[in-house]
């Protein structure tokens, strides 16, 4: 393994080793990677719990990825808010998961690395021992008292639902319990018999079923501070005192009013047994001294402290910043005044009864402190070379010439063989390190550091491909878990309230499920309904008939009329305009079909070698999607693929293999962008991935001159230029191809109806590759019929975090430190401002909150040419913040913007914030995202849901399935240039959809396959209970999806996966529930085997076949069918259909079933061999 150079740290790190107990030690000179790496060597020597307090945001991330590359143990962050008014709003659920995942490991006393800021050592934890006793360990056949395990839950953070899908969840249906808690990969399940646990198993979030049994397991607390409810109730009497107390003297009857009433709420809560949301805020009041992160650490922990003195500083900076929020809060009577919310770091640290090392550039803010050793370094930070090689030159012959250990610190094998051969052309001695450094050679090793430095007295130096080549860093792949990649819901479960399409009654509103009562038997039926508070009662066999109504986002429908003329009326009108574009698609389809295109050879040695350049791992998706795109080339049909793939997916590396395999076989390739920023990213991509090979790339866009367009267009005509990016000027009649062989369209739906027929004509003749973030449902229904093939890239880059949402009131206080925060790191911010008329003036005022920030404007009624000159600035980092309206909501691709703050989200569609947030979180850097909503106003139901919906979809992965489920509640758009979103919403999305098909299904002559089995329903006459009782699955979503499943059965096999499906979700079902989906099973096989009417007679049941079942069912396959029962049974024929009469005397109900699912599948069987015959 090769290492890094660290004897020169070794008598220093044996001496700290060797020290007393709570010594306290300083290092002076060393900065960035250098302490990083004194700190991995430190901790090689010496495992054991490490935690390091580093003040500055840029440099903690950087220590974080550094120590994370050199060390294999765990590295942690543990990560706090400077901000009280962030910490105290509607935040994603991550960093509570970060710190629950220290504080959890902390309480082990593993060996590991904490890394942490000033907020992380001021905030205010539970005492140990609570935390401690919040882990449950349970056994296999151990006693737990059910009650006592919901009180655990309940405290310890999590939240009861109905169905457990993410961390910090818990749901109890009957003897089952499922918990997620946070440190385990998949949910557990536990299943009682009586209190003895039973059974202890992990399950699948996404199907919910079990996936391997365990002995035992631990619950962790899914909180990250654990303030117990009888603790809080505790305080009443103090409260209530102290409120007291502040309502007397307050003189002002209308704030005296207001608090008043903001107290007695917060006491009926607590009074209630409900958790606070300030209950942190009144820790002080518990735990009067105060617990901190330092108390978690063991006796023998190592603290590190970076910069005692910028800590005192930047303590102070947020005081003051944390002020303003408090008094505001206490003047709205959510917080009692003089309440210790956050500990004292600068003090607390520096008496910290624990081994301490300080790093420090000064020795500023340390007077007092009497250091055991005092270990000063002659450090310098390396200069960048920029690429200039002659520089690079002598710059290494020095290092050299003077007896230095040179090495060069590189992100992958890759890069150390290019850096390699890239000296030896200069006749450098380099090799690719083995194990130790050598001197007199340039030492090249793969290990992805921050940033490089020189120890001249120690002779030892350190480059980083940053500084040769102003290369970005590459971070360490993170392959840990994505427990939270979000498993989206399906977009038709039914709430009570939806709006739902019946084919027969229409638009209705769907108001729940009812357990009715026909003759003394009891079923369930979907009760629905429409205008004038007419309402239907649709039988649950018969759900499968029902659809969500999903149409445009704002679109509220009108309830259809029971027994009207307008629903009919209404399908007419949509079904003659189906026909028409079915029409059209089958046209496209059959000229598809028809169409023949050059089929490319198969991968070249070249192609290899290209695709191993890419520094990153692909990811499964991205694979897959490469080889469908790569079957398709080596067709001679012309391709026509879509790729669909979240923001930052990796969809333009695998463009990009594509666009290499047309150049290698000689073929031209265009680019084609929607807007010139686009274009001029794309370029300089394709610049930077090509650099090594010898093809000619040009620009076609409004920011090239005309001179060299023209050149370009010469380059293209003559075949000099093998591939080309642009936007719609590419499509100009003056631009010709030598040999176009493959055309690629990011976004094709922001193109123009004009450009749209000259990419139709296009597709006929070459090969089509369409990228895009948010396909609209007319690229999706051409990709549903054949007319456009579709690949999937759903899986996000192992080393994405997902974006940290918070729902808040806008606040200047969380304003200004999220901006300078970003700054810090050398990132930017988008401020999204919805208003033009009063954009100035919001520019304005965060220029006087951040004096030092660098404020930029941009709307849609600036010229485009201001447009792009603005946004190109903020790309090339010429503005620190970009006050802009919705116009950034697709298609700018700004990896450095990763701070969004969204005005007045509460008025926006869920696809728009969506949108917008895809525009940070772009890189392996943790983004934010803040959706304001003004102050003290009262948001309305359905703004609250859709906050809390983009809230909950923070994890990674959720990017394609959400943006697919807006895109279907926004609407279809627009099919083939067509405007039709008007008739997609008079009949919803589904039935639409629906029609469309089964319009191509006919005029392809696919529409006829049934017409020999005219048996749709089954006449069933046969009294028992069949229903899900609501003390089986109270849930109403729940049951309507085990409805849906129901009605899904189509053999034994389906049959006994939902009856082992439903013990396993819920325990042992009842009697009602069995007959229900026994019922399902004889159903599917009564009809494939054309059985019309089963019907009880006193004590026979008679059975009734078609006159098609009657003919299959003859001779000895009938009596084969009857040997699988023991019923007596009797046979007769009227008007040519068989009626069988079966003797069911003394049977009970589950009996008679049994023996139906027995015949029936005989003679099912008894049909297959026929069929084999």
């Amino acid at each position: 393994m090769p290492r890094l150079y660290t004897e020169v740290f070794e008598e220093v790190i044996a001496q700290l080793i060797d020290e007393r107990s709570n010594a306290v030690d300083l290092i002076t000179g060393l900065d960035d990677s250098a302490r990083a790496i004194f700190i991995a060597q430190l901790f090689h020597k010496n495992p054991k719990p490490y935690l390091i307090v580093e003040p500055r945001s840029k440099q903690l991330n950087e220590l974080y990825e550094d120590l994370t590359e050199l060390i294999d143990e765990p590295v942690l962050l543990f990560p706090a808010e400077d901000s009280l008014a962030v910490e105290y709003s509607i935040a994603s659920q991550e960093r509570i998961a970060q710190r629950i995942d220290v504080l959890n490991h902390l309480a082990t006393g593993r060996p590991g690395i904490i890394l942490t800021n000033v907020a992380g050592i001021q905030m205010r934890l539970s005492p140990v021992d609570t935390w401690k006793k919040g882990s449950l360990k349970l056994q296999l056949g151990g006693e737990y008292a059910f009650n006592q395990l919901e009180a655990y839950l309940s405290c310890y953070g999590y939240q009861r639902e109905p169905l457990v899908e993410l961390p910090g969840q818990y749901s109890i249906r009957g003897s089952i319990v499922d918990i997620y808690p946070f440190d385990q990969a998949n949910p557990i399940r536990l299943d009682f018999f009586d209190e003895e646990l039973d059974s202890i198993r992990t399950f699948d979030p996404l199907e919910q079923t079990s996936i391997d049994n365990i002995d035992q397991v631990t619950i962790t607390p899914a909180i990250d501070i654990v303030f117990p409810i009888e603790a809080q109730q505790a305080l009443i009497p103090e409260l209530r005192q102290r409120m007291d107390h502040i309502v007397k003297h307050t003189s002002n009857e209308e704030q005296r009013a207001l608090i008043s009433a903001r107290y007695q709420e917060t006491l009926d809560q607590l009074e209630q047994g409900e958790s606070l949301k300030f209950a942190s805020a009144y820790l002080s009041l518990w735990d009067r001294t105060g617990t901190s992160l330092l108390d978690y650490l063991s006796s023998d922990a190592q603290l590190i402290v970076m910069e005692l003195g910028r800590i005192q500083q930047v303590e102070f900076q947020l005081l003051e910043e944390n002020q303003f929020w408090i008094e505001q809060e206490v003047s709205r009577g959510q917080l009692l005044p003089n309440i210790e919310m956050k500990h004292e770091a600068y003090h607390r640290l520096r008496e910290a009864p624990l081994n301490t090392l300080h790093f420090a550039s000064l020795q500023r803010g340390m007077s007092g402190i009497t250091f055991h050793s005092i270990h000063n370094y002659q450090y310098r930070g390396m200069n960048s070379f920029f690429h200039q090689m002659s520089l690079i030159e002598s710059e290494l012959t020095h290092w050299l010439r003077q007896g230095f250990i040179v090495q060069i610190a590189v992100s992958s094998k890759h890069e150390a063989q290019r850096t390699y051969d890239l000296l030896h052309e200069y006749d450098l001695p380099a090799i690719i390190q083995a194990d130790d450094p050598q001197s007199e050679k340039i030492n090249i090793l793969p290990l992805s550091l921050s940033k490089g430095f020189e120890l001249p007295l120690d002779k030892w130096v350190v480059i980083t491909e940053q500084e040769l080549f102003n290369q970005q860093r590459r971070p360490k792949v993170r392959s840990g878990k994505q427990s939270n990649a979000e498993r989206l819901k399906d977009y038709n479960e039914l709430d009570i309230g939806d709006y739902v399409v019946h084919p027969i009654h229409g638009i209705g509103r769907y108001t729940g499920i009812e357990t009715i009562e026909i003759n003394g038997n009891h079923t369930d039926a979907v009760a629905i309904e429409y205008r004038d508070q007419a309402r239907i009662l649709l039988p649950v066999e018969n759900i499968s008939q029902l659809q969500k109504y999903v149409a445009s986002e704002s679109t509220t429908p009108k309830l259809n009329k029971l027994g009207g003329t307008e629903w009919k009326k209404t399908k007419a009108r949509v079904q003659s305009q189906v026909e028409d574009i079915a029409d059209e698609l089958i046209q496209l389809y059959a000229q598809r079909e028809q169409e023949r295109g050059f089929a490319f050879a198969q991968d070249t040695p070249e192609q290899y070698k290209f695709e191993d350049d890419f520094p990153y791992p692909e990811t499964e998706d991205q694979l897959r999607s490469i080889q469908e795109i790569k079957q398709d080339m080596e067709s001679d049909r012309p391709m026509d693929r879509l790729l669909v793939g979240d923001v930052g997916y990796g969809k333009t590396e695998v463009a990009l293999r594509a666009v290499f395999k047309a150049v290698m076989d000689g073929k031209q390739v265009a680019f084609l962008v929607p807007t010139t920023v686009l274009a001029q990213q794309h370029y300089h991509t394709i610049i930077e991935r090509f650099a090594d090979w010898p093809f000619e790339v040009g620009l076609l866009s409004r920011f090239v001159s005309k001179a060299k367009q023209q050149t370009t267009i010469d380059g293209l005509k003559t075949g000099a230029i093998s591939i080309v990016v642009g936007t719609h000027r590419i499509l100009s009649k003056d631009v010709v191809f030598n040999d176009l062989g493959l055309l690629i369209i990011d976004e094709e739906q922001r193109f123009g109806v004009k450009h749209k027929e000259r990419l139709k004509q296009l597709r006929s003749q070459v090969d089509v590759l369409t990228l895009t973030a948010t396909p609209i449902p007319r690229t999706l229904h051409m990709s549903m019929i054949g007319v456009r093939d579709l690949s999937l890239i759903e899986t996000p880059p192992n080393n994405r975090y997902p974006v940290q949402t918070y729902v808040m009131e806008r606040n200047n206080g969380v304003i200004k430190s999220a901006i300078e925060r970003e700054m810090a790191r050398g990132g930017q911010v988008f401020y999204l401002y919805n208003r033009v008329a009063s954009i100035d003036r919001k520019a304005q005022e965060i220029q006087d909150l951040v004096p030092e920030a660098r404020v930029a404007i941009s709307h849609g009624q600036m010229s485009e040419a201001q447009l792009e000159s603005v946004l190109l600035d903020f790309i090339e980092g010429v503005y620190d913040v970009l006050v802009t309206t919705t116009i950034i909501e697709t298609g700018i691709d700004i990896p450095n913007a990763n701070t969004l703050f969204v005005d007045d989200a509460d008025r926006m569609g869920l696809s728009t914030l969506y949108q917008l947030r895809g525009r940070v979180g772009r890189t392996h850097r943790l983004a934010y995202a803040y959706l304001f909503y003004e102050p003290f106003k009262q948001l309305s139901e359905i703004s609250e849901k859709r906050l809390n919906a983009i809230r909950e979809f923070t994890e990674l992965g959720s990017g394609f399935k959400l943006a697919m489920r807006d895109l279907s509640i926004r609407g279809a758009g627009n099919l083939l240039g067509q405007q039709q979103s008007g008739f997609i919403d008079s009949v919803g999305y589904e039935l639409y959809t629906q029609m469309l098909q089964q319009a191509i299904k006919r005029k392809q002559g696919g529409g006829s396959q049934l017409v020999d089995r005219p048996t749709s329903t089954l006449d069933w006459q046969f009294e028992m209970d069949a229903y899900i009782p609501s003390d089986y699955i109270s849930d109403e979503r729940q049951k309507v999806g085990i409805y849906k499943l129901v009605q899904r059965i189509d053999s034994q096999e389906a049959y006994v996966q939902l009856q082992d499906e439903l013990i396993d979700r819920y325990g042992e079902f009842p009697d009602p529930v069995s007959n229900l989906v026994d019922f399902a099973l004889i159903k599917y096989y009564a009809l494939e085997i054309g059985i019309t009417q089963i019907r009880r007679k006193r004590q026979e049941l008679i059975i009734t076949f078609n006159e098609w079942g009657t003919q299959h069912l003859q001779g000895e396959r009938i009596f084969k069918a009857l040997s699988a029962i023991d019923n007596k049974a009797y046979m007769g024929v009227k008007n040519n259909q068989l009626e069988l009469t079966l003797n069911i005397y003394n049977k009970a109900v589950d009996q008679v079933l049994n023996s139906l699912i027995r015949f029936t599948r005989a003679a099912y069987e008894t049909f297959d061999q026929k069929e084999e015959e």
